[in-house]
């Protein structure tokens, strides 16, 4: 039976290239900073972020911990969107592993605009925890893989220097977003002061995130990297495959979003209150309460024609076009996704 995975970019396999270049790495002791190739990765990727240095993570989870744990103290507050992943799916990790609390906002579409993030900033009261960290999410994952304008991006960061507030962007997909805005990576990641981005996503590596800023933030890192278990030896053999990732699989992208938008069409004509304009690069939300079928009996049906994709909601599902889903893919789940909403 055909067999087409829909559920993440995270089910991407590494490419011949990568696996060859996995095979001939050179490597030492990460940890005593000895692996060339862990080097080489973290150069490249600082170098690609506009930033002074970067560090080599087990998964974006971690970076975004990290970034919580040298930014803030114990007892602050960080300002993030209601759906961020941040928030939602990384286990309670800034209250457990920073001590700090999380002041929730719920933007358009995933999206905070300075002036919602401005009304969220504590005033200087000893009653109350102090506003130091923004993080944002580019693309949003939740909300679709929704993109930030870079005009909002800029308006946030203004008004983050405005307030001595430091921002972290969690940027897993933030080459999709680049690629969205037509932009390299550093014209995005100029409006924040730390930014981590996956590998092992739309770029296909099988392991890892970077997370980039200052030299002082990522020697912080570094150091807490080590105190979660994070330190890492011969990591050259999968830093390799990284940096194949950020050297050749970056404006590949495009065709994710290809796909994603001719199955955002088709769905459009399905009647069900989809509009394909919601989407941007390679996530699709679909909202099925209109046509009263629960996602977990579209997700089941699809299944049974070998097509994974991942409920969402009791009545959302999301599908994800990524390295390895082609055209006819998409034809193949559109014609059954539509078959389904008719039966």
């Amino acid at each position: 039976m055909r067999y087409i995975d829909l559920r993440s970019d995270t089910v991407t396999m590494p490419t011949p290239q990568m696996r060859e270049a996995m095979y001939r790495a050179e490597v030492g002791d990460d940890v005593y900073g000895e692996d060339p190739t862990v080097k080489e990765l973290e150069e490249l990727g600082a170098h690609m972020a506009g930033k002074e240095a970067s560090l080599f993570v087990t998964s974006g989870t971690m970076g975004n911990q990290l970034a919580i744990l040298a930014h803030t103290q114990r007892g602050d507050e960080l300002i993030c969107e209601s759906d961020s992943h941040i928030f939602f799916y990384e286990v309670g990790g800034i209250a457990a592993l920073s001590g700090v609390q999380a002041k929730t906002i719920s933007g358009t579409n995933g999206i905070l605009t300075s002036a919602l993030i401005s009304a969220a900033i504590r005033p200087q009261d000893i009653h109350q925890p102090a506003t130091s960290l923004i993080c944002l999410e580019n693309t949003h994952n939740r909300a679709g893989g929704v993109s930030y304008p870079i005009d909002v991006l800029d308006s946030i960061y203004t008004l983050s220097r405005n307030n001595n507030i430091q921002i972290h962007t969690d940027g897993a997909r933030i080459f999709n977003a680049a690629i969205r805005n037509k932009v390299s990576i550093d014209k995005l990641t100029c409006y924040t002061d730390s930014v981590m981005f996956c590998l092992s996503k739309g770029l296909c590596a099988p392991v890892g995130s970077l997370l980039a800023g200052t030299q002082e933030f990522i020697d912080k890192c570094r150091r807490y990297r080590k105190m979660l278990g994070g330190g890492m030896r011969q990591a050259g053999i999968i830093a390799a495959a990284g940096i194949v990732a950020l050297s050749s699989m970056v404006e590949r992208l495009t065709e994710d979003h290809d796909n994603a938008g001719m199955l955002a069409n088709a769905i459009a004509n399905m009647n069900i209150g989809f509009d394909a304009n919601t989407v941007e690069t390679n996530i699709l939300v679909i909202d099925t309460t209109s046509i009263g079928i629960p996602a977990a009996q579209i997700t089941a049906r699809l299944a049974e024609q070998g097509i994974k994709i991942s409920q969402f909601g009791d009545y959302k599902i999301r599908m994800v076009t990524h390295h390895g889903i082609t055209g006819s893919d998409i034809n193949y789940t559109a014609k059954v996704l539509a078959s389904t909403v008719k039966g």
